[in-house]
């Protein structure tokens, strides 16, 4: 069994796809973060710009492009760094992360400390802190 591209040791289907398909089961901000990840390993451009902010959440214009993207890069790996506040009960929370790619034969890095809140009952994405 292969872990989760989140780096979880779970499966990908037991881990961020059942976030994928149903967003309120990412219980903390670190959980929505990891799932963004792997909504960027396979992809999916709808679950990015469903799991962003209202305020914050790109276009369909750069959903396209943003997709386009990640598919032409190798995923390699997600650190995920620091974690402060997000927790269930929490109403903001921050995670910082690097995620590791290669694109054109040169590892690269996204070193991002990001900002969630909920909106809507559940966590979203709101911007880089």
């Amino acid at each position: 069994m292969n872990n989760c591209y989140c780096g979880k040791l779970d499966s990908f289907k037991a881990c961020c796809h059942k976030i994928h398909l149903d967003i309120t089961n990412a219980l903390t901000a670190e959980s929505l973060m990891r799932s963004r990840y792997s909504a960027f390993v396979v992809a999916n451009g709808d679950y990015l710009q469903h799991s962003h902010h209202s305020t914050t959440r790109p276009s369909a214009r750069e959903k396209k492009s943003t997709v386009k993207w990640a598919k032409s890069v190798q995923w390699v790996k997600l650190e995920v760094l620091n974690t402060k506040e997000g927790l269930q009960n929490d109403s903001e929370g921050t995670v910082e992360f690097k995620a590791f790619y290669f694109e054109n034969g040169s590892l690269q890095c996204i070193h991002e400390n990001s900002k969630f809140i909920k909106e809507n009952g559940y966590w979203v994405y709101l911007g880089v802190v």
